[in-house]
């Protein structure tokens, strides 16, 4: 598989937030198109739209309001239209069962929300590059969990 870019989401109601992460992911040597949303209820209306590019990966803040992320994490798991799509929770440091749960219900990354800008570059870079190489390299996504 051939890919030149890589389409990405991050849902966050934190305008901060979004701006690190863009901010981030365009300094990376993979080129990346980055689209954001504020809630979960607009991110999931982009997303079943029919003309909609689904992205590559896709990361969704732990308690984003409008759908709460459990909530999406179930719409898109039970679309097939997303079986390709890589999605990562993101969040302040939360309870090992709710870690667990978000795995459960389709996750294939959990990522604690770093407190500094340097910490999470690096482990978006990360992130990032797993991806990529998962979507160059045609590995079924299915068998891919990550937590960082």
């Amino acid at each position: 598989m051939n890919k030149e870019f890589l389409n990405v989401i991050v849902a966050d109601n934190d305008e901060n937030t979004l701006i690190f992460f863009k901010n981030i992911l365009k300094e990376l040597k993979i080129s990346i198109k980055v689209q954001c949303f504020s809630n979960g209820k607009d991110l999931m209306e982009y997303l079943n739209n029919e003309d909609a590019v689904v992205p590559e990966i896709v990361f969704i803040k732990y308690t984003i309001p409008g759908k709460e992320s459990m909530e999406c994490l179930e719409e898109i798991e039970s679309n097939s239209k997303f079986n390709n799509m890589v999605t990562a929770i993101f969040s302040e440091p939360i309870p090992e069962d709710e870690i667990e749960d978000i795995f459960v219900k389709g996750a294939n990354i959990f990522m604690k929300k770093p407190e500094c800008f340097e910490k999470l570059k690096k482990v978006l870079s990360e992130v990032i590059t797993i991806n990529w190489q998962y979507h160059t390299s045609g590995l079924n996504k299915d068998h891919f969990i990550l937590k960082v």
